[in-house]
């Protein structure tokens, strides 16, 4: 068996001022159909990460962010394919409308101690320790 070419991806960790992060519903006629995610998408050729980020927000919610921390890059290994994962905490930009859903079947903003209630999809599972850890930093004295 042959190695696999990652594809490399993005995900937006949008958080709002209380500490919510933004997740969306996948339509039913998409691959991990109903499942929820991260915002984002495939980085296409000649693009950066933080582009592709720009870009994919855009065309998904309407939406300009200011990234923030980018989370350590990681694989995850589907049954046909390999996702390369470039996670990026962000922000709405000021002057920004709210994320309007153009592709998911819906938007909610929830806690990281609440994603476990919804059937993300596998590549994004690695991120909610690392959301549930700096909520608990945060959180300290």
């Amino acid at each position: 068996m042959s190695e696999r070419i990652p594809i490399p991806v993005v995900a937006a960790l949008l958080e709002d001022a209380d500490g919510y992060f933004l997740i969306g519903r996948r339509p039913p006629t998409k691959p991990l159909p109903m499942r929820w995610e991260f915002p984002g998408g495939k980085v296409e050729p000649g693009e950066t990460p933080l582009e592709a980020l720009a870009r994919e927000l855009m065309e998904e919610l309407s939406i300009r962010v200011i990234p923030g921390k980018a989370w350590p890059v990681y694989l995850h290994h589907y049954e046909k394919v390999t996702v390369e994962m470039h996670a990026f905490t962000c922000r709405l930009a000021p002057g920004s409308p709210a994320p309007y859903a153009h592709e998911h079947m819906g938007l909610v903003w929830v806690r990281p101690d609440q994603m476990a209630e919804y059937d993300l999809c596998p590549a994004d599972l690695p991120l909610i320790p690392w959301l549930k850890e700096e909520a608990r930093t945060r959180a300290r004295p």
